[in-house]
């Protein structure tokens, strides 16, 4: 089986980690974004996985050479020489996604994290015979996106409205498709949109078909959801692997600890935290509701919340980094600075407060 991650952009919204890394090779709970759905895949027995690319493919690739080997599963790149949308990249890897089996194939958005109950999308989109399967996912506030109007026994989709001003439903597509090869043959090769172009014709011929996403559901293409996605992938962990999480008289709540980082003493570490391999958090130190990347160093009594530090940066001593301060690579805050969300480019050194939300050139 096959399956095809539409990696895309530059990931803009992530900056300053973007600017390091491509978006998929940002760490997310200790692991580049894009492995946790790799992972998944494999495990339900994909043996190829094709990403959808339009720049760094060397990085991406070099990047992903062990991990085939490890996992022992096929990955390769399609590049694109102009953005192709949602939809184009399909046709531009088709001959890579069609073989003799006529079996469908994945298609998954990076940006995308869950629980990714792709064995449960495969015997759906059997049972149901339709052309194609999406996953939706319910969201509170649906007036924010395009929602998916199904009917609900069958899970067939009816149409789509984007950002409803009335309330029609409260699904939207959460960015896991299961396709007929047959799909392939509705895109041509130009940018164009699978969401508002080729979906709704499959939908019209009433060929597609929905299914609600046990679980949770984050798009974590941005620093606010990144840390919020953080949160709810620690509390599905916490239902069903706890041994994977930290445990300890210093922990408090739901804390992931790669077994190479050091934490001395007299920490309060939780709820929400993640740290990386090779950190070195000093004693005393405060961290909540924060991902510490690989080869950071905390030092003594520094305190941190609601925010991201990137790989191999240094907070020093009583420091405060709060209100989603992000820091990029190799960042150094110097000894009782306060971050109120500064957003820190690379390679800087940070010797003043930074009092308000701003961009730190």
């Amino acid at each position: 089986m096959k399956a095809l991650i539409l990696v895309g952009g530059f990931g803009t919204r992530l900056r300053p980690l973007t600017l390091s890394f491509p978006k998929p090779l940002v760490d997310f709970a200790n692991k580049p974004m894009i492995l946790h759905q790799i992972e998944a895949l494999k495990a339900i027995g994909v043996n190829e996985v094709v990403l959808a690319i339009n720049y760094q493919p060397e990085v991406m690739l070099n990047f992903l050479k062990d991990f085939e080997t490890k996992l022992g599963i096929k990955i390769t790149c399609s590049q694109e020489t102009e953005p192709l949308g949602t939809a184009g990249p399909l046709a531009l890897a088709r001959d890579k996604l069609i073989d003799d089996s006529g079996e469908p194939f994945f298609v998954l958005n990076s940006d995308v994290i869950s629980e990714y109950p792709l064995k449960e999308m495969i015997a759906f989109h059997k049972a149901h015979g339709g052309e194609a399967s999406i996953m939706v996912t319910k969201v509170d506030e649906p007036s924010k996106y395009g929602v998916v109007v199904m009917e609900q026994s069958t899970g067939k989709v009816e149409k789509f409205v984007e950002k409803p001003k009335l309330f029609v439903g409260n699904k939207i597509n959460a960015g896991i498709y299961l396709l007929n090869p047959s799909v392939l043959d509705r895109i041509e090769l130009r940018p164009t949109s699978i969401e508002k172009e080729v979906f709704p014709k499959i939908a019209a011929e009433r060929k597609l078909y929905a299914m609600v996403l046990p679980g949770f559901w984050m798009d974590i293409g941005q620093p606010r959801d990144y840390i919020t996605g953080l949160r709810l992938y620690l509390d599905s962990l916490r239902k069903n692997s706890p041994s994977k999480l930290a445990t300890g008289p210093h922990i408090v709540g739901n804390v992931i600890v790669d077994e190479s980082a050091k934490i001395g003493e007299g920490c309060l570490i939780g709820p929400d935290v993640a740290i990386g391999p090779g950190c070195v958090v000093e004693s005393g130190v405060r961290l909540s509701r924060c991902t510490v990347m690989r080869g950071v160093r905390v030092k003594k009594h520094a305190c941190i919340s609601s925010s991201i530090i990137g790989w191999h940066s240094t907070v020093g001593q009583w420091a405060r980094v709060e209100n989603m301060t992000i820091l990029g690579e190799d960042v150094h805050v110097c000894d009782e600075i306060y971050s109120n969300g500064g957003v820190v480019l690379p390679h800087k050194e940070i010797k003043s407060s930074i009092l308000k939300p701003e961009i730190v050139m």
